[in-house]
């Protein structure tokens, strides 16, 4: 681990988030581009607003079909896990590769592909949110919005959108 500055003076313990990632096995792929005219994130003052993030793993869309018709609830949250990594990825190329500057995961809103006749939409999404609790402890404890969705792009199953609080 290694040491700063912060501009107050404090010391900052830089690669804490990515030592914790490393002990939940979690490597960081590489982000994903858009899909279209957006940027992946954008940072105004203390906020960084990471655009909705798809499970896509080497390339590939992961469970692609709706929750409750062909897609069942522990696959949708694998989808909702892989949608935080990637969140966390993108996080990660805002921040100079520096996730000890996330002072707190401040909303996620998640985005379910559903038949209309399912109803489990937050446990779906509780995937994403546990995640950000297991890397950040209680500074990933979060507002959130679990939505059910007619359709989302390319048939994903899930969708997940962050606001950090950075410094």
């Amino acid at each position: 681990m290694r040491f700063a500055l912060s501009s107050e003076g404090d010391a900052i313990v830089q690669g804490k988030i990515n030592e914790r990632l490393r002990q939940l096995g979690i490597a960081l792929p590489r982000s994903v581009p858009p899909a279209a005219n957006y940027v992946p994130w954008v940072r105004s003052g203390d906020l960084l607003f990471i655009a909705g993030q798809v499970p896509v793993k080497d390339g590939k869309d992961i469970h692609s079909g709706k929750l409750g018709g062909g897609v069942a609830l522990e696959q949708g949250r694998e989808a909702a896990r892989l949608c935080a990594i990637n969140i966390l990825s993108q996080a990660s190329d805002a921040l100079q590769e520096n996730l000890d500057r996330v002072v707190r995961c401040v909303r996620l809103t998640g985005y379910v592909n559903a038949v209309a006749e399912f109803t489990e939409h937050p446990q779906v999404i509780n995937a994403a949110s546990d995640l950000m609790v297991e890397v950040f402890g209680e500074a990933g404890r979060h507002a959130r919005a679990a939505v059910g969705a007619g359709s989302l792009p390319r048939n994903v199953c899930v969708e997940v959108e962050a606001v950090f609080e950075v410094r």
